[in-house]
Order: structure tokens, then sequence, then C-alpha cells
């Protein structure tokens, strides 16, 4: 709850910020934190060609963003990483028009660089200290249900609130490994190794973007077009991203 009360207070000074001299017009963005550099990068390159429209992102776990929208917190545009998540919003009457698919991520085990408990493979967790997202996040969901379909009998000594907490656990040598995906091991570079996971690429993760209920500005729709678009694309796909 405190995270979310303090997410809730980012949004109004963002939104706060907005009223004053600047003439540009506003577009709050609620993204999954694997959405991170993506979503900066994308804020960079849609600034020069879009001067006049002043993008702010809004990072946490895809279910604490779709609560906010159901619950009215400001925001334009919400971006989650499963469909799951956003069918949840919908029904909850926090989205505006349809859902699109705009990409998709598969999971990754990382390592410390010197793989202190020496991880060759995924049945390797079982004899390690390896952390995953809490199972009501769309990286926690997807972390258990790899581990079901490879019989995996092991438990995470902590699940996390989303998949930058449980890469900033490993990268700080806190947890021997960590299940996140394919695009935050990448972002990490020589943070971590990186060891795929047998059969992920047949169970990835669909990514959604829709206007929220309450958005403000129409410039909303050209923000989600921009990242449906062929440079939008591009720009997911330099980031280890897949096809929708």
């Amino acid at each position: 709850m405190k995270r979310l009360l303090g997410t809730v207070l980012v949004l109004l000074l963002v939104t706060a910020s907005g009223c004053g001299s600047d003439p540009r017009e506003k577009v709050v963005v609620l993204a999954a934190s694997s959405l991170t550099e993506s979503f900066t990068a994308l804020r960079a390159e849609f600034a020069k060609t879009h001067p006049d429209v002043d993008v702010a992102l809004v990072f946490d776990s895809s279910q604490a963003l779709g609560n906010m929208a159901v619950q009215g917190a400001p925001g334009d545009v919400l971006a989650t990483a499963d469909g799951k998540t956003m069918s949840d919003t919908t029904l909850g009457h926090g989205t505006d028009g349809t859902p699109v698919k705009f990409a998709s991520n598969v999971m990754v085990v990382v390592v410390p660089p010197d793989n202190p408990a020496h991880i060759k493979s995924f049945a390797d967790l079982k004899k390690s200290q390896f952390v995953t997202c809490v199972l009501k996040a769309p990286c926690g969901t997807l972390a258990n249900q790899l581990m079901v379909n490879h019989k995996l009998k092991a438990r995470p000594v902590s699940e996390e609130v989303d998949v930058k907490a449980v890469l900033a656990r490993v990268v700080g040598g806190e947890a021997d490994a960590g299940i996140v995906y394919a695009t935050d091991a990448k972002a990490a570079g020589d943070k971590v190794r990186s060891i795929a996971i047998p059969g992920a690429q047949k169970t990835p993760n669909a990514y959604w973007i829709a206007r929220t209920a309450q958005f403000k500005t129409p410039q909303a729709n050209t923000w989600i077009h921009f990242v449906l678009g062929p440079e939008g694309q591009q720009i997911l796909a330099d980031y280890g991203f897949g096809k929708p």
C-alpha cells in the first residue's frame, strides 16, 4: 500500500508540474518497470518530431499501475507486461478503447559475473539462493510457470515487487541468481551473466498498451501510434523485445 500511495503521489506531482507557463501538452505514461530503458529511449526519439509534447514516464509493477488506472489516478496511457493485467484493468473500467499488443519478452536466469554458486542451467537454481518476482506480477507468474513446466521443485529466497528489484538483488550480490526478462539482462550489460531457460521462447510475455479511462489529451493516441509504428518497433527490438 505504501508503494502504491508513493506512486500516486509521484503521478500527482508530475501532473501538477504541467501547470504553469510550459505550453507543451503533457502525456503521462504508466509503464511496466521492464520497459524503463526502452520507453526512455522512445521518449527521446519521440521528442525529436513532437517538441510540443512532454511525455512523463511513470514506472512500476504492471499490477500496481493497473490498479491505479482503475482507481482513476492521473495518467493517459497504460503499458503492461502481460495480458491479464490489461484485461483486469479493462474489466475494471480503467482503460478507454481496445488494448493492443506491442511487444513480447522471454525470461532468463541472471547470475553475478563471477557466478559464485556455479549455476550453469535453469535446473541448478534448486541448489542456489535465487529470487523471483511476486506471483501477482507478470514476471512472477511466468517464472513460476516455467518452474512448473520444468518440474523444478525449489523456492526463491525472496519474491520482489517487480523485475527491476529482482535484478538489483543479483547485481548487488544479495542473491546467487534471479529470473528476469531477457531485456533486463541485456540492459544490465556486464553486471550480470545470462543463462537461457529451455522452452522460454514458447511461453513469451505479451506487452499491451491502451489509453486510460481518464486520459486528458489526444496526444495519448500519438504516443501509442509511435510505439506501434515502425520507428517505435525498431527501438523496442534494439532493446531486445520480440514482435507482438
